[in-house]
C-alpha cells in the first residue's frame, strides 16, 4: 500500500508546479486519503481538494479506488464575505481485479491514466463536449 506524501503536479499553462499537501491520510477501507492546495484560497473549504478511498468490491474479488477532485471558485458577497460560487468536480473509478497478473494490471492502470491526462482528454473536459 502506497504512503501518503504530498502531490507536484503542472498547472494549465504546462509549466508552473503546484504542489497538493498530504492532509490526512487514509484510515482504512473507506476512508479517503486527502490532499489540498494550500496556496490557493483563505479557508480550507475555498481550497482544491483531492479525496481518494479504496475498498473491496461485493464479493471480494478487486478494489474499487475512487479519485474525486474538486475544484471551488470564490467570490466575495456584498456583505465582505467569502464564498464558493462555484465548483468544478472530477471524479474517476476503477475496478481492479485481485486475480489479474500484476504486469497487466500495472499496464492497464498506467495507460487507462495516461490516456486521462492526454492532452485531447483535457481538451474534451475543458469544452464540456466529446471529441468529434
Amino acid at each position: 500500500m502506497p504512503a501518503q506524501a504530498n502531490l507536484t503536479v503542472k498547472k494549465n499553462d504546462g509549466s508552473t508546479d503546484i504542489t497538493y499537501t498530504a492532509v490526512q491520510a487514509s484510515g482504512g477501507d473507506k476512508s479517503p486519503a486527502i490532499w489540498r492546495s494550500n496556496t490557493v484560497g483563505t479557508a480550507p473549504g475555498h481550497r482544491p481538494e483531492l479525496r481518494v478511498s479504496a475498498q473491496p468490491n461485493g464479493p471480494g474479488t478487486a478494489r474499487r479506488v475512487n479519485f474525486q477532485f474538486t475544484y471551488p471558485v470564490t467570490a466575495t458577497g456584498s456583505d465582505g464575505k467569502v464564498y464558493v460560487s462555484n465548483r468544478c468536480n472530477l471524479e474517476i473509478t476503477g475496478v481492479m481485479p485481485l486475480d489479474m497478473p500484476d504486469s497487466d494490471l500495472n499496464e492497464a492502470v498506467s495507460q487507462g491514466l495516461n490516456l486521462a491526462a492526454a492532452t485531447l482528454t483535457k481538451d474534451q473536459f475543458k469544452s464540456g463536449f466529446a471529441a468529434t
